[in-house]
């Protein structure tokens, strides 16, 4: 697998049936290696004709599937994490090249589909629903758990192998079946992620991956009346698009969207742990996470000192590529993004704010060659500019000075977007208040806005999503629907409440 990624272009296929095919249209694209420009893979640049085939394939597994018992089902996933396990070096040599990841970064991503993998094969004995007494005599009720149908799995690129995992784990062990539509730049990561699938024995049709594009495989996969359940992880923009695809067929939509995480440190902050906190949510993944600390509210008191303590940390950042060990930030994705970074830092400095170090493409040491962007902290930032109101999505953050705790909850909650928030404080009574008063679906208590963990649910507020959470029991919503059953062994007619008066 890795020396794929070193020595060439490969040609890969769609997975569609149990078989590897070409595109039917015998398009391509290439995926490229960010720290480099190098290809990295060919692959079928998918059209409809391809979705048709994926979701047939995927229909017609599923009557199998879903009468195939859940702990069997489970055992699948049992033998996926177990290959996860043993193909995770490769993995993860495989991540810092294709997608750009820090190496021990690229390891945790893996570490995190092994995780959920095993999480979600463990629901194949639970997916518990509730017996309840009735309120008639005589007569038995409960509540069970339904697997839906065709799953369309559309997902980003900056976590290409934990992502897939929070949704085809817990849809698989469900009795579903997947049309996967990976990022177009990560193809060669969701290959090797189905390939696994293949050999741990899931039966054919039961996932089928289509590679290519969001308006050529994407729109297709959301409108297919086949497809009863969208999980779509990316933009907001694209996520409103997906729900108004969707909703003449009233399918069943789940959105994981942006981010615009707020950093808390009050005044009585231990401050060199706060700037690690930081450092690793800002800058982690080059910024390229959807809980990445975007913003920093920092008390008046420690404002001063926690600046220079940050600005001299990133200074120390050294650029890379990913697979290097010495290597702290990576190169982000590809050219598009590192122009919407640099318009960030421009309008930054347009609104007024202090560029404190960094806001350029960086270049050297063979840097050029990829797409790579300095760690970039402002200060003198007002709550209302747009480098803190929007998502950035690269290694950028925003210093925002605040009074008191109310005023740092209102700046962290001034934004349309609900995903992460962290604070760093001593005082047990504010870390209590941030829990109850932050509005995000994720709260930290002296630690970074990063660090999710597969049994808790994962999901936010607001602008964020529409509502579902991925990973715990709570990403079962997602990919069953409920059923509820009575039992009458009265040997006569009862009719509910009109009998029970």
């Amino acid at each position: 697998m890795a020396p794929v990624a070193i020595t060439g272009t490969k040609k890969f296929r769609n997975y569609v049936g149990g078989e590897w095919v070409d595109a039917a249209g015998g398009e391509t694209f290439e995926s490229i290696v960010p720290a480099t420009g190098d290809a990295i893979g060919e692959f079928p640049r998918s059209t409809g004709e391809d979705v048709d085939r994926a979701v047939a394939a995927a229909k017609e597994a599923y009557e199998d599937w879903r009468l195939t018992p859940a702990p069997k089902r489970a055992e699948v996933l049992y033998r996926f994490a177990n290959l996860l396990v043993e193909h995770k070096d490769d993995l993860a040599d495989l991540m810092s090249r294709e997608m750009g990841k820090v190496r021990v970064e690229a390891a945790g991503d893996v570490q995190e589909a092994i995780d959920m993998t095993l999480y979600m094969a463990g629901e194949g004995r639970r997916m518990f629903g509730q017996t309840t007494p009735s309120e008639l005599p005589n007569k038995f009720q409960m509540s069970v758990r339904m697997p839906i149908g065709v799953v369309g799995v559309i997902t980003p690129w900056n976590f290409p192998i934990a992502i897939p995992s929070w949704k085809i784990a817990p849809a698989l062990v469900c009795g579903n079946t997947i049309v996967f539509k990976p990022a177009e730049d990560t193809p060669l990561l969701a290959e090797r992620f189905v390939e696994l699938l293949e050999e741990s024995g899931l039966p054919a049709g039961v996932v089928n991956v289509v590679h290519g594009f969001g308006e050529e495989v994407g729109e297709v996969l959301v409108k297919h009346p086949d497809v009863p359940v969208i999980t779509f992880t990316g933009s907001r923009e694209t996520g409103v698009r997906v729900t108004h695809a969707a909703a003449d067929q009233l399918k069943l939509v789940h959105l994981e969207l942006g981010g615009k995480n707020a950093i808390v440190v009050m005044d009585d902050a231990d401050l060199e742990l706060a700037v690690d906190g930081i450092v690793w949510s800002a800058f982690g993944t080059s910024g390229q996470r959807c809980t990445a600390a975007s913003r920093i509210v920092v008390h008046e008191k420690v404002y001063d000192e926690l600046q220079t303590l940050l600005v001299a940390a990133a200074e120390r950042m050294r650029l890379g590529p990913g697979w290097e060990a010495d290597t702290d930030l990576g190169p982000v994705i590809n050219r598009a993004s590192i122009e919407k970074i640099h318009a960030y830092t421009e309008i930054g400095k347009d609104e007024g704010a202090t560029l404190l170090t960094g806001g350029e493409v960086a270049t050297g040491d063979g840097l050029e060659k990829g797409f790579y962007y300095r760690p970039t902290i402002f200060g003198d930032v007002e709550p209302g500019m747009r480098i803190a109101q929007e998502e950035i999505f690269g290694p950028t953050t925003a210093l925002i000075k605040v009074k008191d705790f109310d005023e740092a909850v209102r700046a962290v909650n001034g934004v349309k977007y609900g995903l992460s928030s962290a604070i760093f404080t001593q005082d047990v009574n504010r870390a209590f208040r941030a829990m109850r008063d932050l509005h995000t679906g994720i709260t930290y208590i002296n630690a970074g806005t990063t660090g999710a963990e597969v049994h808790l649910p994962f999901g936010g507020t607001k602008d964020t999503g529409n509502g579902h959470r991925e990973a715990g029991q709570a990403a079962l919503d997602v990919f069953t629907e409920w059923k509820a059953i009575y039992v009458d062994y009265s040997g006569k007619l009862q009719r509910a409440q009109i009998d029970n008066e």
